[in-house]
């Protein structure tokens, strides 16, 4: 069965099933590379304080992680259509004394619930691919930070080269959704991942979504031998 052209609300479910696993997978599948992954995103924001707009926050480690980076001048507020994903999110960020400084809800990246020049940057990681209306997605990125804010974009792409090309289509084709589907019990969900990364593989397409969205400055920074890419933007003055 064909799973990347699924309904919003399908895809919302495939999150809510995979919630309990989705910390540990994370980390077992990437082999521990999503946590360089998230710090180089996050290091796009450097210099950029006050309030922080996380997309597609999941399970908050990357809103975590815009804390970390910060001198105590930031707050996050961190937004999933996913309520299994922000429960979880939730108690992370009790566990870690950071109420104080990231607020999480639910919320639709489409029409995000937040006043025009709101934030200093807007980020969305590993989300933007599932979202049908990217165009959309990102007009409303661009929309709520202020004139010189930045939007960053970390997603999966797909290696030009060398022998991660040969290795990766295996791996994330074959190993990734047997052993996904094995400890979450939900083996769709880690077959829907390749598809929606084979679709909307290539960093020049997001370039172009950016740039399309009224964003300058847009420049892309290759991951783990271009797995993953930080692409990023500013609104222009």
């Amino acid at each position: 069965m064909k799973t990347y052209f699924l309904h919003p609300e399908s895809i919302r479910s495939l999150f809510n099933n995979i919630a309990p696993t989705y910390d540990l997978l994370n980390h077992l599948l990437s082999l521990g590379r999503d946590f360089y992954w998230r710090k180089k995103a996050v290091q796009e924001l450097k210099g950029l304080e006050g309030w922080i707009l996380d997309i597609a926050t999941g399970t908050g480690d990357v809103a975590v992680e815009m804390i970390g980076q910060s001198d105590h001048q930031r707050k996050v507020s961190g937004l999933d259509f996913s309520e299994p994903m922000i429960r979880k999110a939730k108690r992370k960020v009790i566990q870690k004394g950071l109420s104080q400084t990231i607020t999480l809800s639910l919320g639709d990246a489409l029409s995000l619930p937040f006043r025009d020049n709101t934030f200093s940057a807007s980020l969305i990681a590993f989300g933007l691919r599932n979202i049908a209306q990217k165009e959309r997605a990102l007009s409303e990125m661009v929309r709520v930070i202020k004139t010189g804010g930045k939007v960053v974009i970390l997603e999966f792409t797909f290696p030009r080269k060398g022998l991660m090309r040969r290795i990766y289509p295996i791996y994330f084709q074959r190993v990734l959704p047997r052993l996904g589907g094995l400890i979450s019990g939900d083996r769709g969900a880690y077959a829907y991942l390749p598809e929606s990364v084979f679709h909307f593989a290539s960093v020049e397409n997001y370039e172009g979504l950016m740039r399309k969205a009224g964003l300058e400055k847009v420049s892309s920074q290759s991951l783990t031998g271009g797995v993953a890419s930080v692409i990023s933007g500013e609104k222009k003055r």
